[in-house]
């Protein structure tokens, strides 16, 4: 015999006629079946809605008489007069009382599945099945516990053994499950997801080869799919394994339903009633798989603080709580205990947090009078995330994941086994942790979520390297980049699951206006994890960003060099919130585009090697400039407009040639070695001549002939075999508070580094006590919008290994 068992999505009026065409197939297949069913749809819910209209003196009498009108909906003919007639008198004994007993909800409750239990089978007998309705209170007799009944095993096994005796055959009994009777033949329920245990207890006493439960998922996944989008079906569990599944609140289980199963070794297949093609979740004695199998979520919960200092080393304080909270029927699921101090951590359910509190504070009436008890407390709006087969010895992994997404669990603990982990963490952290936390153990990728401000030429060249190079680095490194947001100064494109090559055209048509705020609400509101904002703006206000982005979860990368070179208080500012939200701001393209220059200085800074002098040209357009110019025999006005014509100035090129860029660059490298120059303190030699200054960028343009005869001198008074070279120079006691900057026109010996330079190459010398007069060099394209933004790429692809 095979039980089936159906759940109340499967069984409302969209989806019954899958159920009756499932139980059809399995008779035409020659099998012996019985069927348990809930109540349908949202019965079970509805009618408890309505009991609380009742009993708070609401008008109810519209719902109800809804209620009626949908379960009647599919067969219309049907005598319900009994089960509504028994919920009108109940409910307007609780108006008239304005109060209700648990003895009241279960008979109320119960009316949901004796409402089925006829349905079901009115429809399996309009299609010629012998169905028979079965009111479980007939047999399964329990003890007096109403809510949460259980089920005295010798008289029930008894009952349902001969009941089958007298109804099987060709007999298909459908079953109500749920519900049950006490010894004085008064209704009562089995609990959350009782229907379950209905099945598995009826699997048990009948000797079933397996029990099938039809629900509306395609089995038991790695998350719930509600929660996390790629969550993936897991094929096989063993008892143990699901039935921690059940204890830590997996929707599908009841947590007894695994025990009757166990002792008869009856395997339990999870389908899905819509989808009859998927061969479902089998749970058997013996998983086929190792490791880690789920993540389950308890989020009707409340977290009790004990905390009692003067208590440390007393005996029987734990049973005292325990003792206290059992004689009020409430269960701890977690508890969490802390050894410096009397500091206990107990998770409970939520509808029971304030009785705990009272029976608590009862049993220690003295003990706080005392102050030996501090205070017992609720922390509301909780959650616990259970890692099922979660090894303690590998599980700073999820829990660093979550850290470096500003998720602090409130408290941990793990079973004996110290194969499942469980947090407790606030609920509205919930569907980002448990998100973060699938991706971390699950995930065949780790997500990064990527918002770009910025869509100029280098933000632009960096949105079409990643989405280019996206399907490599997700085989190569297993890492999803998913640019979620684009934004430019007046609109910003949002899209969950990333933008794609249309991302310009879309941005055009986009109607939210651009701001930080819309990006941030969008991250938070989709729980979104793992999050990078890059700056490609170049923009002075935009830097006022970077604290708000930081707090909300952020890592900055950014080719903005203005963050490092404005004020030395607010760049300690930034790096002290960076700190204490434990994110990371990278920036190497501030200063050597694309070479590993920031990184190298850091690096021997970090591990204390004294760096002396950092000297270079620091610019790839005043590189071009300079190095074509010393080299032929040609008039400066004609190698700027070359250098012009080719991109590599801005389009105003005096905004090379004051010197302010290569000053910037100098500054940010000054600051990496901890010293707190300000941009005031840099001496600048500005290549531009007063008189045109304040002139257009037009008029710079077409007078700069003017400027030959001065470079030309300039040029002719160096000495034998130098060439003119732009630098920027950090030099003087480098362990002092601050150092010498200077931004100037040098000319340097042709066969050094510095002068053997080419093309559009910046090169940076750098000078160290251990390395003497041997400078360390780092030499490469310096400029591009190209190069520039693969340095960016670059800083993304080393945050995503945080």
């Amino acid at each position: 015999m095979k039980v089936l068992k159906f759940g109340g999505k499967s069984l409302s009026n969209e989806g019954i006629s899958k159920v009756i065409d499932i139980i059809e197939s399995k008779i035409d297949n020659g099998d012996r079946i019985t069927v348990v069913v809930s109540a349908r749809g949202n019965a079970t819910n509805e009618l408890e809605s309505i009991l609380q209209k009742a009993s708070s003196s609401e008008v109810y009498q519209e719902q109800l008489e809804a209620f009626k009108l949908s379960q009647r909906q599919i067969t219309p003919l049907l005598d319900f007069n009994p089960e509504f007639n028994k919920l009108e008198k109940l409910l307007e004994g609780v108006s008239l009382l304005e109060d209700f007993s648990t003895k009241v909800k279960d008979e109320v409750l119960a009316q949901g599945e004796l409402i089925a239990i006829k349905t079901v089978t009115e429809l399996l007998q309009q299609r010629g099945i012998n169905a028979n309705a079965t009111d479980a209170r007939l047999l399964l007799k329990t003890d007096e516990s109403f809510g949460n009944a259980q089920p005295i095993e010798g008289v029930s096994k008894e009952n349902i053994v001969n009941y089958y005796k007298k109804h099987n055959g060709t007999t298909v009994n459908v079953v109500s499950g749920f519900i049950g009777s006490n010894l004085k033949n008064e209704t009562t329920t089995l609990g959350r997801n009782g229907s379950n245990y209905t099945a598995s207890l009826l699997a048990n006493y009948l000797d079933a080869d397996e029990l099938q439960n039809y629900t509306h998922v395609d089995g038991i996944f790695t998350a719930n799919p509600d929660l996390v989008s790629d969550a993936k079906k897991i094929e096989e569990l063993s008892f143990s394994e699901a039935n921690e599944l059940a204890n830590f609140g997996a929707n599908i289980l009841h947590a007894k339903t695994i025990i009757p199963l166990i002792e008869k070794n009856i395997n339990l297949r999870i389908l899905n009633t819509f989808n009859q093609k998927d061969e479902g979740t089998l749970i058997t004695a013996k998983s086929s798989a190792k490791g880690i199998k789920s993540i389950s979520v308890l989020d009707n919960v409340a977290l009790l603080n004990f905390e009692g200092r003067g208590l440390l080393g007393k005996v029987g304080v734990d049973a005292r709580i325990f003792k206290s909270l059992g004689s009020h029927d409430i269960s701890v699921s977690i508890i969490s205990q802390g050894s410096s101090e009397r500091g206990i951590g107990l998770v409970v359910d939520k509808e029971k947090a304030e009785l705990a509190v009272k029976a608590l504070k009862h049993e220690f009436e003295y003990d706080l009078k005392t102050k030996d008890v501090n205070h017992i407390s609720i922390v509301n709006d909780v959650a616990v995330i259970s890692i099922i087969g979660q090894d303690l010895s590998e599980f700073h992994l999820p829990y660093n994941a979550l850290i470096q997404n500003q998720i602090v669990p409130l408290l941990f603990n793990n079973t004996i086994t110290g194969k499942n982990v469980s947090l407790v963490v606030k609920k509205e952290e919930l569907h980002k942790a448990v998100n973060v936390i699938h991706g971390q153990i699950f995930g065949v990728a780790k997500k990064i979520n990527i918002a770009v401000f910025g869509k100029g030429l280098v933000g632009g060249t960096l949105i079409e390297q990643i989405i280019k190079s996206t399907p490599a680095i997700l085989d190569r490194r297993k890492i999803q980049l998913n640019i979620f947001a684009v934004a430019n100064s007046k609109k910003v494109l949002l899209s969950q699951h990333g933008i794609d090559e249309n991302w310009q055209a879309k941005l055009n048509e986009s109607s939210i206006e651009s701001s930080v705020d819309e990006v941030i609400d969008f991250a938070k509101a989709h729980h979104l994890e793992n999050l990078i904002a890059v700056d490609n703006t170049a923009n002075q206000d935009f830097i006022e960003n970077y604290i708000p982005l930081v707090e909300n979860g952020f890592d900055l990368v950014s080719s903005n060099k203005i963050a490092n070179t404005v004020s030395h208080s607010f760049y300690k500012k930034l790096r002290q919130v960076l700190e204490n939200n434990k994110k990371t701001y990278l920036y190497e393209t501030n200063v050597g585009a694309g070479l590993p220059l920031i990184d190298t200085i850091k690096l021997l800074h970090d591990s204390g090697e004294n760096i002396t002098r950092i000297r270079g040209v620091f610019s790839g357009s005043l590189s071009f400039i300079f190095n074509k110019y010393s080299e032929e025999n040609v008039p400066f006005a004609t190698v700027l407009k070359e250098a012009i014509e080719n991109g590599y100035t801005e389009p105003d090129p005096r905004e090379d040639l004051c010197g302010n860029d290569v000053a910037r660059k100098l500054l940010i490298l000054a600051r990496e070695l901890d010293l707190e120059n300000e941009f005031e303190d840099i001496h600048i030699e500005n290549l531009i001549p007063e008189e045109f200054r304040d002139s257009s960028a037009a008029e710079f343009i077409d007078n700069c002939d003017k400027l030959n005869d001065h470079f030309n001198k300039i040029k002719d008074g160096q000495e034998e075999n130098h060439v003119l070279r732009y630098i920027g120079d950090l030099h003087g006691d480098l362990q002092q508070t601050k150092g010498n900057l200077d931004v100037k026109l040098v000319s340097v010996p042709e066969n050094t580094p510095l002068g053997s330079l080419k093309g559009s190459d910046a090169i940076f010398e750098i000078y160290t006590e251990s390395y003497g007069n041997q400078p360390i060099v780092i030499q490469g394209a310096g400029a591009g919008a190209e190069v520039t933004a693969r340095g960016v790429f670059g800083d993304i692809l080393r945050l995503t290994k945080k």
